[in-house]
């Protein structure tokens, strides 16, 4: 294992030295007293291992290719923008717009998101991405959400706290949701609906729950004990008459 140290360090440097790292063959690197620095982890493939002490800065791992990325901190704004596979996982928050537009590998954030995380979520053949929140979503959550898996637990929450914010679901016409709970339905977009969970669903929540506590603790039984609520696209093309004639 290689550490760095990135007090004082511009972002393009310590990017620099992370990458340096990895191609020299090490297979893990820890990085001490991140604060703020951009692009960590940007468009890096393989299936080393990245570990952050501190709260990176925006536009983490974009673009990453493989790398499991571990956050022991919180994270900024952006994070996992386009990633195609690997494994983030934050102890603590995270901010607005995580997995845009994310095609692949999975997120688990112990604490909660801010808005329009899962925003342009797609998934192709094998590839299915995956974010589990393990406290609440702000507004637009799965906002045009393409595919994929969106899940929020809720922990931690009085009865009367909201789980998610308002427009939950806007414009999605692919992938699925799964709430803790329950959502008012006045949060919830024109273009997804409510739906009973199959057995297959039971199985997914199962897997993603059990690998959340793998990673934070907590007691899975516990945690399954209270329904989810399954949200999915009421129309393919929530907007296709808005823009073309037939």
């Amino acid at each position: 294992m290689s550490v760095l140290n990135a007090k004082g360090v511009y972002y393009r440097e310590l990017n620099r030295q992370i990458r340096a790292q990895f191609a020299s063959g090490v297979e893990e690197v820890r990085v001490q007293n991140v604060n703020g620095q951009r692009y960590i982890g940007d468009g890096i493939s393989g299936s080393q291992r990245l570990i952050l002490e501190g709260t990176p800065g925006n536009d983490l791992a974009a673009y990453m290719d493989g790398l499991e990325l571990i956050v022991e901190g919180n994270a900024q704004d952006a994070m996992a923008n386009t990633m195609n596979k690997g494994r983030i996982i934050v102890h603590g928050h995270a901010g607005d717009t995580v997995g845009y537009a994310m095609r692949g590998g999975e997120i688990y954030i112990r604490d909660s998101v801010g808005y329009r995380v899962g925003i342009h979520m797609k998934e192709y053949l094998d590839r299915v991405p995956a974010i589990v929140i393990g406290g609440t979503g702000g507004e637009f959550f799965g906002e045009y959400m393409a595919g994929g898996v969106l899940m929020l637990l809720g922990l931690g929450l009085a009865d009367a706290a909201p789980i998610v914010g308002s427009y939950c679901g806007t414009g999605m016409h692919g992938g699925v949701m799964y709430i803790r709970g329950e959502v008012e339905e006045y949060k919830l977009g024109k273009e997804v609906k409510s739906v009973s969970l199959t057995a297959e669903d039971e199985e997914k929540i199962q897997h993603y729950v059990s690998e959340y506590v793998r990673y934070f603790g907590g007691d899975a039984a516990q945690i399954l004990a209270r329904p989810f609520n399954k949200l999915i696209p009421a129309n393919k093309r929530p907007y296709g008459d808005l823009y073309c004639a037939w």
